[in-house]
């Protein structure tokens, strides 16, 4: 695999550059999460995503009769890049753009593609992705809201939860049970859904670090016309499958302390009058991450060698976020513990409120998008090819799966 740009790509990697130094401020280091989804980060994101689509930024690979310049898999992770070294507004299109428009793009009429998209591009309308449930997050085919088909309509109830952003989004996409009598993977359809529908309640739940960015969504008798249908009924697991495998490449890398912020920090900290980075312990967990960080650095570089061939980034994209969301929760921790007992103590310095954030908030992305769990049995099944594990529920209707009030 060659990482070097070619001439071209580096013309256009230049380009990317020029254009952000003259319309974006440089990375101060700033939490980029601090005050997500409040008026003034919504409102920031908003102005970023229109001055990007005016530009042509905005969405590179889509065709440009949907706001795209029709741009190569290679020209996009170039932009990604550069753009990544820019304190620019995050957080709130990810999931809308990197997953709700590919599903559109392959599913949709033309008429909604081109009704949809470009106010999706440009920022107008903001997407969220209606999967997880109290009984089903990672085996999302566990999932029981239930559709009932009513004429050219169906009737929605039922419950989601941990959805991203709901509490702003004009859009959704939504995976609902239309058949229980069929097995789990079988009786699902797929839709999407106006978020201002009567029937739609959203409460936003409180986390551990002080932010409210998920939340639970209610489905009470909410009208859906069979015109937002996306597949054929039934087909809900085939298009979530399409959500999914663009979610490794939406969500990305879990974002916050890294191994320079661990390394720059053990050498400024005492440790019983010696400086930290002399604590073989700490010297030793340094080195772990730097070598976590490196394999990462290479794991994501063979996607991009498979874009830059046209090819379909395969399963082991999973081990990014395995690996990414435990290397930030162990060095939140080691800032946190550096401290002793003033580690539990709420700051505002910003290297120490760095360090809390993400130990706060690692748990939660250990679980957002794929358990831990779910994506090692992912990694050792389709990866390492081992055997699968056993299922009690293959082969039999969904209404016969045995549950905890069986």
């Amino acid at each position: 695999m060659d990482f070097n740009d070619s001439t071209e790509q580096a013309e256009f990697r230049k380009t990317c550059r020029k254009w952000l130094e003259g319309n974006a401020e440089l990375n101060s280091g700033a939490s980029r999460e601090d005050s997500f989804g409040s008026s003034k980060h919504l409102e920031a994101a908003k102005q970023w995503q229109k001055k990007k689509y005016e530009a042509g930024w905005a969405m590179l690979h889509w065709p440009k009769s949907y706001g795209g310049i029709e741009a190569s898999p290679i020209e996009r992770i170039i932009w990604s890049e550069e753009e990544s070294k820019f304190n620019v507004p995050k957080g709130i299109y990810e999931i809308g753009l990197g997953m709700c428009g590919p599903v559109m793009m392959q599913y949709a009429s033309e008429d909604q593609k081109s009704r949809f998209l470009p106010p999706m591009a440009e920022g107008k309308e903001i997407w969220c992705q209606l999967f997880s449930e109290p009984s089903a997050g990672s085996d999302v085919a566990g999932l029981r809201s239930k559709a009932v088909q009513d004429g050219d309509k169906w009737i929605v109830n039922g419950q989601k939860v941990w959805t991203s952003g709901a509490q702003f989004c004009d859009y959704g996409i939504l995976v609902v049970r239309h058949d229980a009598n069929l097995d789990k993977h079988k009786g699902m359809t797929f839709f999407f859904v106006d978020m201002k529908s009567p029937g739609i309640e959203v409460k936003p739940i409180k986390q551990i670090t002080g932010g409210a960015s998920f939340n639970e969504v209610y489905f009470n008798d909410v009208v859906i016309p069979d015109s937002q249908r996306l597949g054929e009924i039934g087909d809900g697991w085939k298009v979530a499958i399409t959500t999914l495998m663009n979610e490794r490449l939406a969500v990305g890398d879990a974002s916050g302390a890294d191994v320079e912020d661990a390394f720059r920090w053990a050498k400024s900290q005492d440790d019983s009058g010696e400086p930290l980075i002399n604590n073989k312990a700490a010297r030793d967990s340094i080195a772990d991450w730097y070598c976590e960080a490196n394999g990462l650095k290479n794991t994501k570089l063979r996607t991009m060698s498979a874009l830059s061939k046209g090819e379909t980034p395969g399963p082991e994209a999973s081990i990014t976020k395995v690996v990414s969301a435990n290397k930030l929760q162990n060095i939140g921790n080691f800032g946190i513990d550096s401290l002793d007992m003033a580690g539990m103590l709420k700051s505002e310095d910003p290297d120490i409120k760095n360090f809390q954030g993400s130990w706060l908030g690692a748990p939660g992305l250990r679980i957002a998008g794929g358990t831990d769990e779910i994506l090692r049995n992912i990694i050792a099944e389709r990866v390492l090819g081992l055997p699968q594990d056993q299922r009690a529920d293959k082969g039999v209707a969904f209404k016969d799966i045995p549950t905890g009030n069986s």
